[in-house]
């Protein structure tokens, strides 16, 4: 079971340490939003990542043929849905800033842990690519595979727990960004610059498919 833990640990973090859009919008949201909002959804990033590691190992072989059609049209809808929200918190980060709004650190909308846990699980969710990797490392091991339903727990454990880490991780980084920029140049100048990276990291997105 340690092998398999270990196993589901090092598949996690090699799915989500490289920091893409949905990464690049966590930061900023937690910038805007504050710990709490961002941890909600750093764990909606790990929610979806953990669903797609218990998916692989229940079967990811036979779900590969499945998800091969619609991976074109899902990784559109995720860069357009991540490109909508980058526009949509760069106009409200300039409409903020030129009618003197110092005080909030949101970007205008209500955006509760609960909410960005959702929104954030459902972004990442568009990213079929998740369960195929992960069936592909456990294809991989061959027969050290993760067999029994408690080493395949222990994966998906593993793999949850390193996503959750490392996106978490992510929202420290947004809660000290926040603090640190805390006038409104500086308030304005990350939004629009964190909002033209999301937008860039959407483009490859797609482009990179």
């Amino acid at each position: 079971m340690t092998a398999a833990v270990v196993a589901g640990l090092l598949a996690g973090y090699g799915i989500a340490v490289p920091v893409g859009a949905v990464g690049a919008y966590l930061v900023a949201v937690t910038a805007r939003t504050g710990w709490r909002t961002g941890a909600g959804a750093a764990l909606g990033v790990a929610t979806a990542d953990g669903a797609y590691a218990l998916l692989a190992v229940a079967g990811g072989s036979a779900l590969v043929p499945v998800l091969t059609p619609v991976m074109t049209p899902l990784r559109w809808t995720s860069a357009v849905v991540l490109a909508v929200l980058a526009v949509r918190a760069a106009w409200t980060a300039l409409a903020a800033h030129r009618a003197g709004g110092l005080a909030s650190r949101d970007d205008g909308t209500v955006l509760t842990p609960a909410r960005a846990y959702g929104t954030f699980l459902g972004i990442t969710i568009l990213n079929p690519m998740t369960v195929i990797y992960f069936a592909a490392l456990v294809l991989a091991t061959g027969p050290s595979a993760p067999a029994t339903p408690a080493d395949r727990a222990a994966f998906v454990l593993g793999a949850l727990a390193a996503s959750a880490s490392w996106q978490l991780l992510l929202a420290l980084g947004g809660t000290l960004l926040g603090r640190t920029l805390t006038g409104a140049r500086g308030r304005l100048t990350t939004a629009l610059a964190s909002s033209t990276l999301i937008v860039v990291l959407a483009v490859r997105l797609v482009a990179g498919g």
